[in-house]
């Protein structure tokens, strides 16, 4: 399948030494499927299809109709709807790690920085989104009947825990804590639930908080789950 991406080893959890080049590699697997802008823009009207009008609406011909292309063009891409709408979710899920990670690979202070940058991009826009939240709901719906939606949902979270680990290592090692691959898996899994809440929440724009406040207090809460002292990822962000 085109959206799985290249798996490192199970627990696999490195220090700061071609860390950068990892993201990069990773940022790119997360992208390829926008390297033909026609199948991107296919997805992209794939989506807006969804988020506009369901899974039951969503027609072949009305998406096409949206990317202002023939039905049969879509055909030459896909042999069905069903592997369209598979293959936007996993474009929507990439398209969403691969934001904070290239924000996290732009980071040029230290470890402490590229973590910190990487968990404010996912409370922050464009990830922060009414319409990408909702569109998570619509597939997230199906993981549990459909074995494909449950691949891409593994996969793309696997990806994320994978990257988190790789981030939250070299910051543990800077500051004398715990940092083997157990405590490493351990601290990524708790920082992508952190994560998961405040992006849901933030995303569904209730009024009750302004979301400007969220990557703040995702990087304070984010320092309470790895142990380190106040300040260090909160002061290496601009908020």
């Amino acid at each position: 399948m085109t959206w799985l991406l290249p798996r490192e080893p199970e627990g696999f959890c490195k220090g700061i030494e071609g860390q950068q080049e990892d993201i990069e590699v990773t940022r790119r697997g997360y992208q390829r499927l926008g390297v033909d802008a026609r199948r991107s823009a296919l997805l992209e009207a794939t989506l807006d299809c969804l988020a506009e009008d369901g899974m039951g609406g969503a027609s072949v011909r009305r998406i096409a109709e949206r990317a202002g292309v023939s039905p049969g063009l879509i055909r030459h891409y896909y042999a069905s709807k069903d592997e369209m709408v598979h293959e936007a979710y996993a474009y929507l899920m990439g398209n969403l790690t691969g934001a904070a990670a290239a924000s996290a690979h732009a980071a040029s202070e230290g470890p402490a920085q590229a973590l910190a940058h990487f968990i404010a991009a996912n409370v922050r826009q464009p990830n922060l989104s009414a319409r990408k939240v909702s569109l998570w709901a619509t597939f997230i719906g199906r993981v549990r009947s459909g074995q494909l939606y449950a691949d891409i949902h593994r996969e793309s979270y696997r990806e994320f825990l994978d990257l988190l680990e790789e981030l939250v290592h070299p910051v543990l090692v800077q500051h004398g804590l715990p940092a083997d691959p157990a405590a490493c898996h351990s601290h990524a899994i708790a920082l992508n639930g952190l994560i998961d809440g405040l992006w849901l929440e933030g995303s569904l724009g209730h009024g009750l908080y302004d979301p400007a406040r969220l990557p703040g207090i995702a990087l304070a809460a984010a320092e309470g789950i790895l142990r380190l002292p106040d300040q260090t990822l909160v002061r290496a962000v601009a908020l």
